[in-house]
Formats: C-alpha cells, structure tokens, sequence
C-alpha cells in the first residue's frame, strides 16, 4: 500500500526539479532526517506544519526559543537551508555545469546529469497484505524518503602529482567519461569500499586488476585517463549516487603503490613502457564537513599518460591478476586486449581485434598531432592581476576605505614576505587568526608588533560569559581599539598550555572554538559590509585553515567579502578545490588573487591606501622639540585620541582630492567637525572654519592658566557650557587643533574607566621625557560629562602626580570639559574665571563673519544642505528659525510616501532625535527594514543611499562611530527632527502612535548588530527624565516622550505606550517600575501596586525598585488620607489608611535593607520615606476622635503605643495593626539614628550622577541636615505630652525618662547632626538658650544616672555646642567631667557608637602642657579609637570612591585650652559665606581659605614630617600617628617636615594646608 509521502515523492520524480518552496511537510521532514537532525525536534517541526515555503522564513531564533531547539542543530538547519538557496541564487541559469546546485528527484541512469541533491526511496515490503491500520501505517512510516544535499566538484587537475588538493565528502564528480579529444582524461571511478578491508593481498590483487584493466584501454585508444578509487560507481548503492565521493581508509600507502609490481607480471611483453605510462597512485584527502569522523580517509587516483615516444605501434594486452579463493592465492585470467568504449573498459571481442590492429597508425597519428599542438599553442594572456587585486581591496572605489575593518587569515610567512607587509601594517586590521605557533617569536605577529599594539588572544577567549552584552565583551577584549591576534593553533612562546597540534587533534578539540569566534563576529560584532575578510595563504593549506573559510562563508552568507591572496598555485589548489565545493569556481577564481608576488603585492596596495606612507606622529616636547609617537605606543593609550603636531599630514593626495568636498559638506549639513577638517582648512584645501569668540576667551584662559604658579594644583579645569547646536563642541575642537604644537592634546573617548583614562593620560604627559618634574602639560577635552566624573578624573591624576613625586606649582593637566546646558550663560556664573558660555547669539564681528561665510557657501551647496549654519547665522531666532524650519521641512515632504519603508525610517529617526540627545539609528538596522540583500554588499553605501528617498537624503546625516566605524544616521539638527515629528503625522495620528509602531519593528528590535546601542536609545526614550543638571530645559518627572503623551494625548495612552515597551523589553524591571510609577502619578494605585509588586519579584534586592514599591503604598495612603480629611476620624473609617501606611513602612523596610546589603551604591531613600509616612501615620492616629477629644486623649493615644494597652474603641477594628502600631516609635528612632549617622559620616547633597539613575528614589532630599533637624522634632512632639514646652521645662523632675528624651528630641538635641546643626542655623543667643534648655533635662548627676550610650553622647556634644557659643554659660561641664564620663562608654572599643570613638579623639586630645606621660596616655586613647572609627568609616564608605572626598569634618583643632581648643566648621563657614558656592570649594580645594587672615589667626598650626608620602603628627613618642591628608595632592613627594591644620572626622582626623617647612 502506497502512503502520501510516497506518492508525492513519485509525483515529484517526474519532475527535473522541485523548489524548496514546493516541498511538502514530508519532504522537509526527510530532509531534515539526512541532516542527523533528532526525531523529537523532527517531529515538533512536522507538528508546526513547517513545509517548502516556511522553511525558507526559519530563523536561528524561531528554532531555539518555540522550538527549544540546542543552538547546534539550529545553526546546522539554517546553514543548510542557506546553502539550498544560495546555491539555486547564484546559479540558477548553469543548469549542468560545474558547482550547480539543483534539487533533483531521483536517479539518471545514464549517469550524465550532474546530481546535487537526489531523492532516495527505500521500499520495505509488507510481511503480511491484510496487517492491521497500525501496522500499515507503521510501513508507511518506514517507508522514508531521504533528501540529500550534495554539491558538485572538479577532479584533482590531472597529473599534477603531489599537489595540495582536497576532496569534500559526499561532493559528486562529473560523471564517468569516454574518450573526448585523447588529452583530456577519461575517468572512472571504483568504491572500493568492500576491497579496501581485505588483506594485503586480496587488496593488491584488485587493485591491480582494476587497474591494469582501465590502464590497459586507456593505452591501447591512446587517452590520457584517471582512475578513481573511494568514489561511488553503482547506481545501486544505497544512499549514495553516481561520482559520490566517498573515501577510503588507508592505514598502509605502500600497499597500493607496491600494487604497481603486478605490472611485470602481467604484461608478457612492454611492461617497461606500461610502468612509465602509469603514474604512481596519488592519495588525495577527504574532509568530512559533518565531522561525524575524524578517521582519515583518501580517494586513490592514477593518471594514465600514453606519450607517443612510448606507445607507438604497439597494442597492449594484459593477464589480469585475481585472487582465487578455491585455492587462497592469486592467479592471472587470460591474456585481454582492452579498450575504452564510452564510459567503460571492454574487451577487443576476437572478430574485431583485426581491425583494431590495422587502426593502431591511426591512433598513433591522432595522438601525436594533439601532443604536438599541445606545445605549439599560443601562450597564455596574463591577467592585470594589479587591477583585479585593487578593485578586490577596494570594493570598486579609486582607495581603500579608511573606515573599512580588515580580518585576515593566515599561515606562516616566509622570512622574505615580511619584508613586503607594509600594506598590513597600514589597514585597518580588527583581528587575525594566525595558524602559525611561531608568529609572536619570528613571524607575521613578531613583526607586526613592531609597529602595532596587538592583544594576544586564543579562540576560547571570545566565548562570552553568561549574562555579559556584546559591548561589555567588546571592552573586556579590547576589541576596535588594538588589533586582537587569535592564535588558531597554539603558541610556542606561551607558557601556558596551548601547544600546536595535528589537523586531526585541532577538528576535535578547536573546531567548535573557531565556530564559536567566527559567528559571534560575523553576527554580533561587526555589520555586513563594515568588514573584509582576507585569506593570505603563503605557505601550505591545512584543514584548520579550510574549515576556517568554511565557516566564514558560512556566516557571512556569501562570498562578496571574503578575497583570497596566494603567491603559489600549488597551495591555491587545495583551497580551490574546497572553496569551490562551497560556492562555484567562478565565484573562487573572481575572488582570488594567485600568483602576484608579495613584493608586487606590498607595493600595489600602498598606492590605494589612504594614507601616504607609515604613519608617523610627532608630539612637542619640554625643551620646545619634538619626539615620535610611534603607533603602537599611541594606540595603546586607548581611552586617548591623541592629537599629534603633524596629524593628518600622512593624508593621501588623491584621497583628499576625492573626499574634501564632502567632508566639508557633512560638517555644514549638522556633521560634527573633525581633525581632517581642520587639517583641510589650515592647508586651505576648504575653506576655513569660523573662529567664534568664545575660541579667543578659551585660549586666553589656557594661556594665563600654564603659566607658573605657587601652590597651585597639578590639575586646572575649564568648563564650556554650550546651547545645543551653538557649535560649542566645534570651539572646543578648535582650541585643542590650535594647541597640539605648543602643549600635548588628547580628545577622552566615552565609556573608558576612570583609572584607564588617567593611566593613559600620565603616560601621554611623560611620553619620551627624562624627568616627570619637566613636561608640557597635556590638554584633555572630556564632552558631555558630569561634575562626578570631572571631580573623580581631577582627583585620579592629582593623585598620580602625587605619586610621581612632582614638585607642587607645576602644572600637568588642563581639563577641557564641554557640555551643553539650555542657560550656559547662567552654569558660568558658578565659576566665572574659568568658564566660557556659547550661546546662539552672535556677537557683531561674529555676524560679519557668518553673514560672509554665508555667501560662500550658498554659492556652493543649496540652501538645505548648509541647514545647521543657516540656523546658526540666524542665531536661532525662535520666530525666524520656526518659520524656516517649518518651510524647509514642508518642502521637503511634499509629496512623501507615507507608507513606505523609508518615510518610516524618518518618522522613527525623528521621534529618536527629538527625545533623546546624540541618538541615532545604525545604518545596518536600516539597511535590516529596507530588506537589503547580501548581494549589494560590494557597494553597500551607493546602494543603501540610492534607496532612501530624496526628502531622506536631504534629512538625515551619516555619522562613523570613532571607534568601531559602524555607521549610522540622524536627523541634521533636533529642530528639524521635532518639526518632521510633526509634520509626517496624520490629522488622527499622534506621537504615541509613532512610538508604538517603532515598537512594533521586530526587524528594528530584534536586529543584533548595534543592539545594546540601539536598546540604549529606546531606554532613554521611555524612561530617562529631563535634568537640568545634564543640560535639559527643565526636570520632569517622567521621559519627555511619556509626559508629551500624558499631557498633550492622555494618560492612559502613556501607560499603553509604557506596557508596550515592558513587553518588548523582555518584561525589564525598570520599564515595570515607570509604570508603577506613572499609574500611582495618577492615582490608580491598584495598577500601580501589581506593576511594583512584578518589578520587585524581578529585582528582589533592588534597593530602588523597593523604594518606588513602597511609594505606591505611600501616595496610596496618602490619598486615602485625604478621602477622609473632612470626615470624623473614627477606627473603622481609618483602618484602611492605616494599614496601607503600615504597608509602606514594610516596603520601606525591605528599601532600607537591600540599601545596606547592596555594596556598590547607598539608597537612602527607605529611611527619609520610612520617617516620613511614620510621622504621617502618627498624624493620623492622634486624629482620631478617641484620642483628639477626651480630656486626656494625647495620653491615651500615646498610652497605647508604647504600652500594651488598646482603648476598646480600637481593639477589634484595628486587631491586625496592634503590634505594627506599638513597634512605630522603635521604627522610626532607628531610621532618624541611622540618617543621623549617615550625615556625621558624610556630605550627602544630591548629585547629579545620583538623579540619572534608571531607579532614582522619589523622594529628593536636597538639605538632608535641614530635614533631620525637622523630622526630629516632629517626631519627640508626638511622643511628648501636648503641654506647654515651657512648662515642661520649668519643672523638669516631674517628667518621666522616656518623656524627657522626647523633649530633647523636640529641641533638636535627639542626635549628633541636630545638635550640631544649632550652631549652623540658629542665632547664637536663641541657640544658647534651646542647648541650655536641652542639658537641664538632663540628670543632675550623670555618673550616678548611667545614661545608655546614645544619650550619654548627645549629652557631651551638646555641651561642646553650648561651648563653643557660650564658654561662660553655667550649664557648660569641665573638659575633665566630660572625660570622665566617657569612662561610661564601653571598654571593649567595638561596642561603641561611631560617635562616641569621634567624641574621643575630641575629649583626649592632648594639651600643651600635658606631662610626657600624660601626653603619651591621651595619644594612646586617641589612636585606639581612631582604629577604631575606621573599621566604621570603611563599612560606611562601601565600594563608592566618589564619597572618600566627601567625608564631613566637624571640628578643627585651634589655639585654645581644653574644650576651646576646639572650633566648629560653622565658624568657617560664617566667613565664607559671602563666596560663591564656586569660589567656595575652589578656595577649600586649592588651599586658599587657609591663607584668609580671619581664619589663620583662630585655627592651630601643628607640626609633623611625611615618610613614604604618609603624614605623620609630631607629638606621640611610643607609636606614629599617621594623619590621612585630606587633598592627597598637597603632601609633599619627598620626606619633609611639614606643617598642616588638623580637622575632626568620623573616619579620624585629617590634614589641611599641609606646607614645608623652610
């Protein structure tokens, strides 16, 4: 019984050819069972109905993630399915030629057709006709139809003997021929496959016979001939068709060259001239692609030559050997004359063998003409290889692309060619993979080096890790930035173990590696088209290297960038005969260069490069020289793009020629302007770039700022606030170009480490100088970074020059920090001196230099392709440049297709630009929606650019990544975007629909070149808010994109858009965190509350996330709170408000302990919100009628929270909240103490790196001492009776412990911070009278009392308060009663309260004229506690370094007598405080302040030396006192007596003004 499949296999047999489109399931089902594809993955295909046509859509993406297919079987089904359809693509009109791919069905009989798939059917007959359905459909089952794909080859080129040429498994050859022209060889093939297992003389023997058999009909019709042995020649072989290459496993050679002995015997006469016609047998290897196998296996072949001289007149017959089993040896047949006869060997039957003699002449003749005319012909044309090699390199353009990435593949050179690699040296190279293990000690590498910086790598090394993006991995191997050498096989200088290896050994154990390293830079690294892959093949070709192409060819789809370059034939042959098994001879030879030596080669492609020789570089130097930068040196300073005083002088004349017009045209169509530029302009080969005033103020400034100065820092810093598109970005590449001959100059690339930066940037100052004292300073221009990273920069490399022991006064570095702001005239203000503002006005010579350049330029280009200078010589005028901008960009659309690809690419480009600042779209993601093919590749940007639209080519500017070259686009200028924004909309589309179609962009979204670049934007658009401190207009609370939405559409379609791109996120966190946010924004807080509750099971330990949690609960209770404000306060109408405040201070909890957890960052946002709902629900609870209307009601109220009664009137309506309610006033002491802590520790204003953070808490503190003031006394207000404060105080022995710390709470005495902030913020004489009162509600007898230790302290530091007002005062105690009661703190140093260790180092700092013994005592105590208070500070400080240099000093040591010898920072800052905020840290920074008389003349000068650039006090006889400088930069380099000013910190004290003693 026939089943489906086997009729449509039959139906499809009839037909030359089925399309893959065309394949039913059942054929692809077969198709995939030839692949060794598993049959659960087979049948899960088959269950989806993936026939012909959903096969060619398959993605590797589909098969492993709804399949669940391994990532092996799926790469394996797509580079299959590829190979189909590249094949039927390239080769669709070469129907029978060699390397044509065909799906055919079925067997040729003949032999003829060249097959390169066949169709197999196995029939199982039936053992029984009437077995049941099952068993039927069993047999049908079995019944399987395999389809094989295999490809067509050429044969080893005939008698080339010991050639380097391979065989591919499976690959089919032409089929067996007869005699053509008598010199091209006839060929026959033998499997082989039974024989090649027998013994040596079974094996001998047929092999003899076979053939002497072809040998002798080859000789006798006078044909050249090639027999083939481990190649299919029955058509009945299971599995296998016509010319199949097969191969055979040879253990012994010899076996079948001594084979050739049977010649003597089996040729009575003329076996000499047989033997010298039959040429030695040739063993060519097959490669299996699968790699089911690594055994070796070979196709034998002997070429048949019957020169004249040897043959004439003569017919040959043979006694064919066979092995006889009967009697186990070997005996000879009769005597046979044989002959060819089409494609097979026939006897001469006797009737014939008359006239075959007679034709012997004949034959003879024949052969002697075509061997004659063989040498007579005309010689070979050569080809313009030079040409050929250029148009290769060059992709058709007149130079090699400066931009283009090169990866070569090779083995090792000979010592000649590296003498001739000059053109390597100058390309682009992003890695090679070198089979050579010698390259590091005297090859290709170890030359290389000499004039690159190179990272040695493995293949392992580009495994990525788990959970690391392609960005990360890209740092972590230093890709774009040093050339990355992968060592392919070993390394013989390395000592680690990798250690070369044979062919066979490398496919075990490397072959998944080089699979593995290929396809992520093929499919994650490097765009199509960016790159080139170069083999140069100088030495043998092995099988690493093949499998290599194979693999490139592989995931580039194609051969248009992979060139082949190979001096010698005989090692292209190999090459060739396995690259065409993959995409065609023609394909091969148009893409290979063979032949051309490598001097000629070297010498060729200098004249395409860009630039003119080896670059050199020369950098200024101390003594007013110059010194060389070599190359390898400059790109090993990596973070640092170096400006040299001949940069860009290597530039090729014709490439400048070619380029100049349109390098000049990008920068006035919105391009950022480039070194190349201005090397143009100052060669007047464009016209020069406008000078704007801001360039004179900034050179000035760089001229006073290099100039000697006592005791200024090693590190100077200009700020240039610019408006966007003011050209600021311009200026300061100008002032960098104008003084790389005078001072070393270096542009900061983006994204590099701090440390990296400095590191390179020290390097760069020293470079080529004897002394570290005598360098030029080293300008560096560092865009777009904040406050954080310019602080943390100036401190690294004060530090480092610190290091270097360089003489305070000099200058190393002057920082050139350019940002844009939307008010840079008003960011100047802070620090007038050494900021300079760009604006969009222009001043009066400005105008007349732009009105000129204007007119120059209008003559050139049109007006719309100067758009971004006529703005700017508008001055951005804002009714002007809308009118224009709203014209131009009405023009531009006129007649737009709104529904094509294009105009979809605009409106996405648009809606990017206009949101998010410096965004663009990658060139590649385009190229992905405009459905580009790999065909285009060759001239990839004419191509992608003639498909844009013309309104698009006029909008959108092509922009080059600086260090990766990948190319992409954006929108001329911001104004443009926002006004096409709104033009391409319809009447019923708005800007959410826009978003919601981008989207939608699986193409876009899923595209894996430039992704986490891509998802940068898109995280930006939906989610980054507006900072002023970053440059925005203004703060918002949500991106400008959502707030546009929920302002100007709604706020429902703000949460669609939102939950869109959750979905599309991969459900990320903090897209489910806006979310939460944006619905408890608009107060529907159960949405809110599931989003916060999904953000947080995703990042349980997200200190953030748990805060915006806990705000949902918050603004929940406080709108429940508000619901019931003009109602009577009742248990039951506030048991909801009450719980859902209980809520938040649960979530703030779980906030607070995932802040202290986390190592990296300090969230303090769960403490200030858990004070803040507590102080809330307090509020609420004393509102209730039962406590706010009895007589006694604030002392029931405060009954039942601290005690365990419960009024009745609440017992059961708030049973679960009893316990919770109790613990409030524990809950919100701790979280007062530990914010209390936090301050004394540090300096904690809100930075600007703190508000850019995806999970920025809600609630901004901008004056956390001002609120802990404030919330503190709110706080012992609910917890104190409702009386009159002063009546309390008057009769303070009445009052209860508890009530007392309350009222010290009230008055701002309940911790260290509050306290000391009534020296700050309080008139002296109200401030005397709140600490005074404080002490009376303190025991009168302290030592008998034994105060807990945070009571004992805030006591002593408010009477160092009171003193430090009121000396005289009677309630201050004597420094001697405040040290004895420090006796009361713990004696074991670790159970004391970092304050009370603080309040040590105060209260035992040794006097003047304290005894040696005494003296030695205090140090004693001071140093214990000091060691103490570090172990704190450093638990404190975590791994956050920017907060080292914002630890808080309290207290400065001054000129007076116990407690007097102590002044508080307050009366510092009572000086300064008509400074700016500016001038006040630069004074603090550089030391200045110290040098103010009213200051000098209060604080202490002590004495000390420096060892090892540590600071040590003079004064402790028995153990230094080592005193941490506060600048790190002041201490002196050498060992110095020094003198300094000491200040008093949580983490011990420090050092101020440290100076040398003379």
């Amino acid at each position: 019984m026939m089943n489906d499949e086997t009729e449509d296999l039959k139906a499809a047999m009839e037909k030359p050819e089925v399309p893959i489109e065309k394949w039913n399931l059942s054929q692809v089902r077969s198709w995939l069972n030839t692949l060794g594809i598993k049959k659960e993955y087979i049948d899960k295909l088959y269950e989806e109905e993936v026939d012909g046509r959903i096969l060619l859509e398959l993605t590797e993406d589909f098969l492993k993630k709804d399949i669940c297919m391994k990532s092996g079987p799926a790469l394996l089904i797509i580079n299959k399915r590829n190979q189909l359809i590249d094949g039927r693509q390239s080769f669709k009109d070469r129907d029978g030629a060699l390397g044509s791919p065909k799906i055919r069905l079925g067997n040729n009989k003949d032999g003829q057709a060249s097959i390169h798939s066949v169709l197999e059917k196995k029939d199982f007959a039936a053992k029984n006709k009437q077995d049941s359905s099952h068993e039927e459909q069993s047999s049908q089952e079995s019944s399987v139809a395999v389809l094989t794909t295999k490809k067509d080859c050429k044969p080893r080129p005939f008698e080339k003997q010991g050639i380097d040429f391979t065989y591919i498994k499976h690959n089919v050859l032409l089929p067996e021929s007869g005699v053509f022209d008598l010199i091209s060889p006839c060929h026959e093939y033998k499997s082989f496959s039974v024989a090649a297992k027998l013994d040596r003389t079974r094996l001998q023997a047929k092999f003899a016979k076979e053939l002497l058999k072809f040998a002798t009909g080859c000789l006798n019709i006078r044909s050249n001939g090639t027999i083939h042995f481990g190649v299919m020649d029955s058509r009945d072989d299971s599995g296998y068709v016509h010319g199949e290459i097969i191969g055979l496993s040879i253990n012994e050679k010899d076996i079948y060259t001594d084979a050739l002995d049977y010649i003597g015997r089996s040729f009575t006469s003329d076996s000499e001239q047989v033997g010298l016609c039959i040429r030695p047998p040739q063993f060519i290897e097959v490669m299996d692609m699968d790699m089911k196998s690594t055994e070796k296996t070979y196709v034998v072949e002997v070429d048949i030559v019957p020169s004249i001289c040897l043959v004439r007149n003569k017919v040959f017959s043979v006694r064919l050997p066979n092995f006889k089993e009967s009697a186990n040896k070997v005996e000879f047949e009769k005597t046979t004359i044989y002959r060819r006869n089409g494609s097979k060997t026939e006897p001469v039957i006797e009737k014939d063998q008359n006239d075959f003699y007679q034709r012997v002449r004949d034959r003879d003749a024949q052969r002697e003409e075509v061997e004659h005319s063989r040498f007579m012909n005309a010689p070979d044309i050569s080809q313009d290889l030079g040409r050929k090699l250029t148009m290769l390199i060059t992709n058709g353009k007149k130079c090699i692309e400066k931009e283009k990435w090169y990866i070569l593949v090779t083995n090792r050179l000979k010592p000649d060619d590296l003498s001739n690699i000059n053109f390597l040296i100058n390309m682009n190279i992003f890695c090679v993979f070198d089979f050579d293990p010698d390259s590091k000690v005297s090859g290709f590498c170890s030359e290389y080096i000499q004039h690159h910086a190179a990272n040695m790598h493995f293949m392992q090394n580009y495994r990525m890790q788990s959970g690391m993006s392609i960005s990360e991995f890209v740092n972590h191997l230093h890709l774009f930035e040093q050339t990355s050498w992968v060592f392919c096989n070993g390394r013989s200088d390395y000592k680690g173990n990798e250690n070369p290896c044979d062919e066979m050994t490398w496919i075990k154990s490397k072959m998944t590696l080089l699979r593995e390293s290929v396809s992520l830079i093929c499919k994650q690294i490097l765009p199509k088209g960016s790159f080139q892959v170069i083999f140069l093949l100088t030495s043998q070709v092995e099988k690493p290297l093949l499998h290599t192409f194979y693999e490139f060819f592989t995931d580039m789809e194609g051969h248009d960038d992979i060139i082949c370059i190979c001096e010698s034939e005989e090692n292209f042959q190999k090459w060739q005969s396995f690259a065409e098994s993959s995409c065609g001879t023609e394909t091969v030879n148009l893409n290979s260069v063979i032949g051309m030596k490598m001097s000629h080669l070297d010498a060729t492609l200098q004249q395409i490069q860009p630039v003119t020789s080896r670059p050199s570089k020369y950098l200024p130097t101390f003594l007013k020289g110059q010194c060389l930068l070599e190359t390898r040196e400059a790109e090993r300073l990596s973070s640092l793009e170096i400006l040299s005083i001949d940069h860009c002088e290597e530039t090729n004349a014709e490439f400048i020629e070619n380029n100049r017009e349109s390098i000049e045209q990008q920068f006035y169509h919105g391009g950022r302007a480039t070194w190349l530029h201005f090397w143009l302009a100052e060669k007047r080969y464009v016209g020069e770039v406008i000078e704007r005033d801001a360039f004179r103020e900034i050179s000035n400034i760089v001229t006073n700022t290099v100039q000697w100065k006592i005791g200024q820092s090693h590190v100077k810093s200009i700020d240039i606030f610019h408006h966007p598109g003011s050209g600021g970005s311009t200026v300061a590449r100008q002032v960098l170009w104008n003084n790389r001959k005078v001072h070393r100059c270096a542009y900061v690339k983006p994204s590099y480490a701090l440390v990296t930066v400095t590191e390179h940037a020290v390097q760069l100052r020293e470079y080529d100088e004897k002394d570290p004292q005598e360098c030029l300073p080293v300008l560096l221009l560092i865009e777009d970074c904040d406050d954080e990273y310019l602080d943390n920069l100036k401190y690294e490399l004060e530090v480092a020059m610190k290091n270097k022991k360089v003489n305070q006064g000099t200058l190393c570095f002057i920082l050139i920090s350019c940002r844009r702001s939307h008010d840079p005239e008003k960011m100047c203000k802070g620090s007038p001196l050494q900021s300079v503002s760009v604006t969009h006005k222009l001043s009066n010579e400005e105008k007349r230099k732009f009105a000129g350049k204007r007119k120059k330029l209008e003559k050139q280009y049109q007006p719309e392709f100067i758009l971004t200078f006529v703005l700017m010589s508008e001055e951005f005028n804002q009714e002007k440049i809308v009118k224009y901008v709203e014209q131009f960009v009405k023009h531009l659309l006129q007649g737009i297709d709104h529904k094509s690809v294009v105009t979809r690419i605009i409106h996405y480009v648009a809606l990017l630009n206009t949101y998010v600042q410096n965004s663009f779209i990658s060139q590649s993601h385009c190229e992905a929606m405009l459905a580009l093919t790999i065909h285009m590749d060759r001239f990839r940007k004419h191509v992608f650019e003639t498909s844009l639209s013309g309104p698009a080519k006029l909008v959108f500017i092509h922009l080059r990544d600086d260090k990766t070259y990948i190319e992409s686009i954006r929108i001329i200028h911001p104004l443009v975007a926002k006004e096409i924004l709104q033009q391409l909309l319809s009447n019923q589309e708005q800007q959410s629909g826009v978003a919601m179609k981008l989207l939608s962009e699986n193409v876009l979204l899923e595209h894996r070149f430039g992704k986490d670049e891509f998802w940068g934007f898109l995280r930006a658009l939906f989610i980054r808010r507006s900072r002023i401190s970053k440059g925005d207009e203004s703060d918002s609370l949500f991106s400008p994109l959502i707030e546009h939405v929920r302002e100007h559409e709604t706020p429902q379609r703000a949460i669609e858009l939102l939950k869109e791109a959750y979905q599309r996120s991969n459900k990320d966190a903090f897209f489910a965190q806006q979310l939460a946010r944006l619905n408890y924004t608009h107060e529907r807080f159960e949405e809110a509350k599931l989003w916060a509750e999904l953000a947080a099971k995703q990042m349980p330990s997200n200190s953030y996330i748990l805060d915006t949690k806990g705000q949902v609960y918050r603004r929940w209770f406080h709108a429940k709170c508000k619901s019931i404000s003009s109602t009577p306060k009742t248990a039951k109408s506030t048991a909801d408000a009450v719980e859902t405040g209980l809520k938040a201070m649960e979530c703030f909890k779980e906030c607070e302990q995932a802040a202290i957890s986390d190592k990296e960052t300090m969230n303090q946002s769960g403490f200030f919100a858990a004070v803040e709902v507590g102080c809330s629900l307090l509020k609420l609870i004393f509102s209730l009628q039962v406590f706010s209307t009895k007589t006694n009601g604030r002392s029931e109220g405060l009954k039942y929270l601290l005690t365990d009664y419960i009024p009745e009137e609440i017992r059961t309506v708030w049973d679960p909240f009893h316990i919770r309610l109790k613990n409030l006033h524990t809950t919100l002491y701790e979280a007062l103490e530990w914010i209390s802590d936090d301050l004394s520790f540090f300096q904690t204003e809100i930075t600007a790196e703190d508000e850019e953070k995806a999970g920025r808490p809600e609630i901004k503190i901008k004056h956390p001492i001002g609120w802990l003031v404030k919330k503190s006394s709110e706080y012992g207000e609910y917890f104190s009776e409702a009386t009159a404060l002063q009546e309390r105080l008057s009769n303070p022995t009445s009052l209860t412990p508890f009530l007392k710390r309350m009222i010290i709470y009230r008055l701002g005495g309940g911790n260290i911070t509050s306290i000391l902030s009534i020296l700050a913020n309080k008139k002296e004489v109200e401030a005397v009278k709140i600490l005074e009162d404080i002490l009376s509600l303190y025991p009168s007898n302290l030592q008998r009392a034994r105060l807990p230790q945070t009571d004992l302290v805030n006591y002593i530091i408010t009477q160092f308060a009171l003193r430090c007002l009121s000396p005289q005062s009677q309630k201050v105690a004597t420094l001697k009663d405040l040290q004895t009661l420090c006796q009361q703190f713990p004696t074991e140093k670790q159970n004391c309260q970092s304050s009370a260790l603080f309040l040590q180092t105060l209260l035992f700092w040794p006097e003047d004229h304290d005894t040696v013994n005494e003296r030695e005592n205090k140090y004693n105590t001071v140093q214990t506690a000091v060691e103490y208070l570090k172990q704190s500070y450093w638990t404190k400080m975590k791994d956050i370094p920017q907060r080292k240099k914002r630890i808080y000093t309290h207290f400065f040591l001054s000129t007076g007598r116990g407690l007097d010898k102590f002044v508080h920072k307050s009366k510092v800052e009572t000086i300064t405080k008509k400074l700016s905020t500016s001038e006040k840290r630069l004074k603090w920074q550089s030391g200045e302040l110290w040098k103010m008389p009213e200051i000098a003349k209060f604080v202490k000068l002590v004495s000390g030396w420096t060892e090892d650039e540590t600071v040590y006090l003079e004064g402790p006889q028995k153990k230094k006192f080592p005193i941490p400088a506060l600048n790190v930069a002041s201490v002196p380099c050498g060992n110095e007596n020094i003198t300094f000013y000491l200040g008093f910190t949580f983490s011990g004290p420090v050092a101020y003004n440290i100076q040398v003693k003379p």
